[in-house]
């Protein structure tokens, strides 16, 4: 109970910075109730003035009349001006909590990022975040009106006739133990309904992005399957909560037709003995039904509120996630490149370690290979470098420079990275490849095009440079995506290049100039090479040979070659296999 109420608490601090909007709506809610407290009145003066045979006073008549549009106008206007501020206040909420969370994405470790689903994070920042806002308008759209209409009924009655007001007033915590007792059963329906949506929506984005290999392996059936399981969680976990929830409101209902029914036959019976007239009753009557209404709406509003309570709890899980730290504020202005490693240990899990004793240096310009098996932790050196990632023991220098000295994006301004799975976004060529560098010239972008061997291709598509390309850019090959992450980072050159498997969708052609753009690239760079085709690192200042996460051999190839050792074992091995078709 305690968590709801930080969580209200947190929320009610968010809408308070709306605090303008929030008072139109209130003032637009007093116009509303108001006209809702006067039309009956009016209505019931009307009927007095209607009783009677020949007793029929059309002045009062009219003036009743008039007096209900006037009201009626009134009511309009605030409906209106409430629904306006509300949609703001509510959307505006939500939006500053979706941005909020869009924000922390770039500001987590990439730790949380690998450990958490990722269609359930898209799950918490727009789905979430939707399902708040419509709770919040529900919210604030009927608060306001039905507090006040409650309150107003209230003193309304009680002046004209205590004893039928005492009556609706003890009727009154009956309704609300009712809602109270239902709703707090429907908290955690409602969680589990949130996290089940998050399930679906990961495992949804999981077959999308992975559909190919599901066709491939001709696993539809198997696929089908998972998701009805996934699919099943979700409509059982919605079915209890709206179940639950939905007892609310018709359990409310019947009390309230209860009160109402007692209101009758008491204002009836006071009617008849001349407390009050016919006109009052049918006041009396006309407020018992206003009196009961919000109490169903609050209801609902309650089952609203504990659905954005528990959307809003994941999306704060979120916010609140340790975010990636700073451990320096250093910047290199002119960094050279030079990099050292010094008795590196690191392991991603407490009780598995992967890195042991790494120790490596390499100067300005030189050019640097990792080969080794697959896990013997290339990728993981790659991680540490670009600080993705801290070493457990030991220090990564960069021009003589720990780089935890160094704040993250002045160290990775000073690298550019090519990967083997490679990332475009839907966006037009040209902005993919200027990604780095937003305010690159066309001349710029194309001549990073000519150096990575994709300008002739580029032009050929229907809108060249400004050709719009999938997510992903599922609508060229894989060999045409890598060529188009090599130019991004060959239109803005780094101190420190680093090649994982840069080149390992293209054609040994293209692969081949592609080698000759990167020397030419690397004249003056320190470049760090992770490749499993050996041909392509035989001229690197230094080869590093890597297994169970440390350093067995190090040397030039003709040096690894002529110790006979590993990395030659490695090296004849791939010939092996070329020559067998392998």
């Amino acid at each position: 109970m305690k968590k709801g109420n930080g969580l209200l608490k947190r929320l009610w601090g968010l809408i308070r910075k709306r605090a303008g909007l929030m008072g139109i709506s209130l003032v637009s809610a007093v116009m509303i109730t108001l006209a809702a407290l006067m039309i009956p009145i009016r209505c019931g003066e009307a009927v007095d003035a209607l009783l009677g045979k020949g007793m029929v006073d059309f002045a009062q008549v009219k003036n009743a009349l008039i007096g209900i549009g006037i009201w009626i106008v009134l009511a309009v206007a605030g409906h209106r001006g409430m629904a306006l501020c509300n949609q703001r206040l509510a959307y505006g909420t939500a939006d500053e909590i979706r941005r909020a969370a869009a924000d922390k994405i770039h500001r987590l470790p990439v730790k949380y990022l690998d450990s958490h689903l990722k269609g359930d994070l898209l799950s918490r920042i727009v789905n979430d975040t939707d399902s708040l806002g419509e709770g919040l308008l529900m919210s604030v759209d009927q608060l306001f009106t039905g507090v006040l209409t409650i309150a107003g009924t209230l003193v309304l009655m009680v002046r004209m006739d205590p004893v039928i007001a005492l009556t609706v007033i003890g009727l009154t915590p009956l309704s609300m133990v009712v809602a109270g007792f239902i709703a707090r059963r429907t908290q955690k329906y409602f969680a589990a309904q949130a996290a089940a949506r998050g399930s679906e929506t990961a495992f949804i984005q999981e077959m999308v992005s992975g559909q190919q290999t599901v066709w491939a392996f001709g696993h539809e059936k198997e696929a089908l399957g998972d998701f009805d399981r996934v699919n099943d969680e979700m409509i059982g976990a919605s079915m209890k909560a709206v179940f639950y929830s939905s007892l609310t409101n018709p359990s409310t209902r019947l009390v309230n037709n209860i009160a109402y029914a007692c209101v009758a036959a008491l204002a009836g019976i006071r009617a008849v003995q001349g407390h009050i007239t016919v006109g009052e009753m049918s006041v009396f009557l006309s407020y018992a039904s206003q009196y009961a209404k919000p109490f169903n709406e609050l209801s609902g509003v309650i089952t609203e509120l504990q659905n954005a309570l528990a959307c809003f709890k994941r999306v704060t899980e979120l916010l609140d996630a340790p975010e990636e730290k700073e451990t320096g504020d250093g910047a290199l202005s002119d960094a050279q490149g030079a990099l050292t490693f010094e008795k590196v240990h690191f392991r991603y899990e407490p009780d598995r370690p992967l890195l042991r004793d790494i120790a490596l240096e390499a100067a300005p310009g030189q050019r640097i290979a990792l080969v080794g098996p697959t896990g013997c932790g290339k990728t993981t050196l790659i991680n540490l470098l670009m600080r993705f990632y801290d070493p457990d023991e030991g220090r990564i220098l960069l021009d003589g420079t720990d780089t935890r000295a160094l704040t993250k994006r002045s160290l990775r301004e000073n690298a550019g990275m090519v990967l083997q799975e490679t990332w475009l976004r839907h966006a037009t060529v040209r902005e993919n490849i200027a990604y780095g560098a937003p305010d690159a010239s066309l001349e710029d972008v194309i001549a990073a095009a000519k150096a990575a061997h994709i300008h002739s291709f580029i032009e050929r598509l229907p809108q060249g440079y400004d050709t719009v390309i999938g997510e992903g850019g599922t609508a060229i090959s894989q060999g045409q995506r890598q060529l188009m992450c090599i130019a991004r980072v060959m239109l803005r050159p780094p101190k420190v290049l680093i090649l994982d498997e840069a080149t390992s969708s293209v054609d040994t052609r293209t692969e081949q100039l592609i080698q000759r753009a990167f020397r030419r690239l690397a004249k003056g760079r320190t470049s760090i090479i992770v490749a499993h085709r050996l041909s392509t690192i035989r001229d690197a200042d230094e080869i590093i040979y890597m297994r169970d996460g440390m350093i067995l051999e190090r040397g030039t190839h003709e040096e690894l070659i002529a110790g006979g050792g590993a990395y030659c074992e490695l090296y004849n091995s791939q010939f092996e296999a070329v020559s067998i078709g392998i």
